[in-house]
């Protein structure tokens, strides 16, 4: 319950806004059985991040138009959380809570395994190849989420989607020039 709490709070005001008295007004409490199962707000907020991950995994996951392409739509739905979950997306991508400290670590990260495998089996490629289409569209996608999340943009799924596509197609093109 208490790592629902602080999650909520990340997700309607900000990870910044986790502390013992957002929680335990959150679980209408005292401070005390936050600090009891938690004793520092970093362990509270790495527990949040980790159960937020989990979230956002599947969330990437559920496609909406499998019909459009796993690749493609792993990538909007990378774009519309950070539309959907602007506070979430910010903790998650933004806050320094990430166990890898690049997009070239994170590629090798378990956590990153079911996506990669799931855009691998879409594709036909080997893992390596994934990876290399997976890191262009990845930088492409989180370059497009982050502006959303800071509201420095109106959310375009259309236009999007199309930009995407493109960006998807140019980098299966240079995964497999590269073999040829």
């Amino acid at each position: 319950m208490v790592i629902d709490a602080a999650l909520a709070i990340a997700r309607e005001a900000g990870a910044e806004n986790i502390n013992a008295r957002t929680v335990a007004r959150k679980l209408n409490c005292s401070t005390q059985p936050v600090m009891y199962h938690f004793a520092t707000m970093e362990a509270l907020k790495k527990a949040a991040y980790e159960k937020l991950n989990r979230y956002h995994t599947e969330y990437l996951l559920t496609l909406t138009d499998p019909q459009e392409g796993v690749m493609l739509g792993i990538g909007c739905n990378y774009i519309r959380f950070a539309v959907e979950e602007p506070h979430a997306f910010r903790f998650l991508f933004q806050s320094g809570f990430a166990a890898e400290n690049s997009l070239l670590e994170m590629i090798d990260a378990e956590e990153l395994l079911p996506v990669l495998s799931a855009m691998q089996a879409a594709a036909g490629m080997s893992l390596e190849k994934t990876k290399e289409v997976f890191l262009t569209i990845a930088l492409f996608a989180h370059g497009y989420a982050s502006i959303l999340a800071n509201h420095a943009m109106a959310y375009d799924g259309e236009l999007i989607k199309k930009h995407l596509r493109q960006a998807y197609r140019g980098a299966v093109w240079a995964a497999q020039e590269k073999t040829t």
